[in-house]
């Protein structure tokens, strides 16, 4: 068994960030990552083997609340799910951080406010962004601004291929003694005095439920929160000539609109749909695939989802994954699309019409890259699984900086938020170790 000052589980926005800022303390670090090295290579730009074939998607299924089988949305590579994300990073509003009320229910406040997080590009601008990794490294992943810079301090070790099995705790149950791993076939033990988890919401919450850890407020994996996200395809009269049209987003409505009180949320630009996949399905009839490809807008919209105790992850007897979730504040989203519609109307003028130029897709619960809220911080035991420095209350060592301990999940992507509070809670380990 080896020991080290800090154990990070995870190589993704949370964890990559954190080792960053960890590693010129000085402290040995070990960073554990499920996956390998994404390849650099020609596939990593072809629609066919990303998006049709899945080339980089986790071989495993979880299952739904119904028991249905499905393939989940999340990578195991070092970088983790920034290695494909969308590259739009955006910040929560100050006031996502205070209750906000919906038309659906009430948002809950943060324990901490939006004061209290901190605030290279090679990019070349291509039309396979969005979902593909980049072959040139200009998306700014996690393994590019983070894990790569972190590894040329000597304190800093990566494993890759180590998949995190469970946490052993001292006989008290009150300290985790060592981290179990599965690694080439093999097992092995490593212990630290911290040890973070950065697997993700839903992967975190189950390695602590694997662990039977952290769960004394019962509220381990409940109030589960992917977003209520939409892919809209608009069919547009002009021809679409941009190759990175994901540079804008639309705010009007995030706090409400002139005929509703509640807010609504975000739309912003999709990346472009090639030809080959409108051909699998496409959007909207009458039309070839080369004509939506060449005349069609798309948009990403999203609306707050709500925590609710009914919307969790959970282990099935045989210890595979479960996500239970129903979408809530659905009233929010419908109006929100409606907006898109009447937006994309507006532009177009006469000839335009929505029930046959445009189409939007809600995603289903295998969707779950804006997963948050399995773990959620706070001031109260009772009501929260982390304190506010994401720290287990029941464990004086564990920490989470994954999405896991968002409370409320806004209605932008939360990666930007996942970075920040790891650089806040970076800064609260750099003191606490010394």
């Amino acid at each position: 068994m080896s020991h080290w000052d800090v154990i990070v589980v995870g190589s993704g926005a949370g964890g990559g960030t954190l080792v960053h800022r960890l590693a010129p303390s000085g402290k040995r670090i070990l960073l554990l990552e499920r996956g390998g090295w994404l390849p650099r290579e020609k596939e990593n730009w072809d629609v066919r083997a990303v998006q049709l074939e899945g080339r980089y998607d986790a071989a495993e299924t979880w299952v739904d609340k119904d028991g249905r089988e499905f393939n989940p949305g999340v990578k195991y590579a070092v970088g983790g799910n920034t290695k494909v994300w969308g590259a739009a990073t955006l910040r929560m509003r100050p006031a996502d951080f205070g209750e906000v009320r919906h038309a659906g229910g009430v948002s809950p406040a943060w324990p901490v406010s939006y004061e209290e997080q901190p605030e290279r590009d090679a990019c070349i601008r291509c039309d396979t962004c969005d979902g593909f990794p980049c072959l040139v490294k200009g998306k700014a992943d996690a393994q590019t601004i983070c894990v790569e810079p972190a590894l040329a301090y000597p304190n800093v070790s990566l494993l890759t291929g180590t998949r995190v099995t469970r946490l052993e705790t001292d006989a008290r149950g009150r300290t985790v003694r060592a981290v179990h791993v599965e690694r080439g076939g093999h097992s092995e033990r490593h212990s630290a005095d911290v040890v973070v988890l950065a697997c993700g919401a839903i992967n975190s919450a189950a390695v602590l439920l694997r662990s039977e850890l952290a769960d004394r407020s019962g509220l381990l994996g409940r109030n589960y929160m992917c977003h209520q996200n939409s892919a809209v395809f608009a069919l547009s009269r002009r021809a679409n000539r941009s190759v990175l049209q994901k540079t804008f987003a639309i705010f009007d409505f995030y706090h409400g609109a002139p005929d509703t009180a509640f807010p609504l949320g975000l739309i912003q630009p999709l990346n472009r749909t090639p030809a080959l996949l409108l051909a699998q399905a496409p959007p909207i009839a009458d039309y070839s695939p080369d004509h939506l490809a060449s005349h069609s807008f798309e948009f990403w919209v999203t609306s707050e989802d709500l925590p609710d105790p009914a919307n969790r992850v959970r282990l099935t007897r045989d210890g595979r994954i479960a996500v239970d979730y129903t979408p809530n504040n659905t009233e929010a989203h419908a109006r929100l699309l409606r907006k898109t519609a009447e937006i994309f109307a507006a532009t177009e003028g006469p000839g335009f019409d929505p029930d046959r130029h445009f189409h939007a897709e809600r995603m289903p619960v295998r969707v779950c890259s804006h997963q948050c809220g399995t773990a959620r911080f706070g001031d109260d035991p009772r009501t929260s699984v982390l304190d506010r420095s994401c720290r287990a209350h029941e464990l004086d060592n564990l920490y989470v900086v994954d999405a896991s301990f968002f409370p409320s999940a806004s209605a932008v992507n939360p990666t930007l938020t996942i970075i920040a509070n790891a650089m806040r809670v970076g800064d609260h380990l750099r003191k606490r170790l010394g």
